[in-house]
């Protein structure tokens, strides 16, 4: 087996699963032995991991079964974006692999938003459609052909993802307020570019606390180097767990 099962450790209070349910981290490495390495020493301290195109394209889909198969939640960020029918077969197969959220482009229009979302019905597959990337600002926008501002943006595609039947949005905190006032349902939020206060932003261009993301209307949070790149993983994460305790879930 690749990765060691997860345990719960006794210290932790009742409340922890619940809190590291809402922390996703991103393992964002290009191996599997580095990815293993990573979960081995974050531990007991996070159990839901992230796996995106670097170690998606580098390892296939056996990374995603074994973190699976470990006990372990794994969210699925591919962004998938194409015609409906190849988008809806591509969600299949990810659910097959056990996948507990898995990602689509929102800017794929209504058509491939309802695939996803019919191909993921009656599963345990969260589906989520990416809005606006939180390495875009408004110029990057603008430069694409878009005369609407990053919130305007988010509303209209995230207001879109949730009529056409998906299970939630990601988005940056900075526009969560809104969608949660202006979008009925009730919808997972997730929201990269995380940061814990004092932190590097690193390639985000908004970035918010952890606590800053939940109080906004974050179901889920998903950090990344704050936790990978620390001397100390596990403490950076059991830091990060701290500062949820504190905020508001939903």
């Amino acid at each position: 087996m690749l990765f060691a099962r997860s345990r719960w450790a006794g210290r932790y209070t009742s409340r922890m699963p619940e809190l590291r349910d809402r922390m996703i981290v991103a393992l964002d490495v290009p191996s599997a032995s580095q990815a293993r390495a990573l979960v081995s020493r974050i531990g007991e301290a996070a159990s839901f991991y992230k796996v995106g195109k670097q170690l998606f394209t580098a390892e296939g889909p056996q990374v995603v079964r074994d973190l699976v198969s470990s006990g372990r939640r794994v969210f699925l960020d591919l962004k998938f974006h194409d015609i409906p029918n190849t988008v809806g077969s591509a969600v299949a197969s990810a659910i097959g692999l056990g996948v507990t959220m898995l990602t689509v482009h929102a800017s794929g229009g209504s058509g491939m938003l309802k695939a996803a979302a019919e191909a993921a019905r009656g599963s345990q597959t969260t589906v989520l459609a990416v809005t606006v990337l939180t390495s875009l600002g408004e110029p990057d926008l603008a430069e694409t052909g878009l005369s609407s501002t990053v919130e305007q943006q988010v509303l209209r595609l995230g207001r879109l993802a949730i009529d056409s039947g998906c299970g939630g949005v990601v988005a940056s905190a900075h526009e969560a307020r809104q969608i949660r006032s202006q979008i009925a349902g009730d919808f997972a939020v997730v929201t990269p570019g995380v940061r814990p206060s004092g932190a590097a932003k690193g390639d985000q261009a908004r970035v918010v606390t952890p606590r800053e993301a939940f109080e906004a209307g974050a179901t889920h949070i998903v950090v990344g180097r704050p936790i990978t790149a620390a001397a100390d993983p596990a403490q950076a994460a059991r830091v990060i767990l701290d500062e949820i305790a504190t905020a508001k879930l939903r």
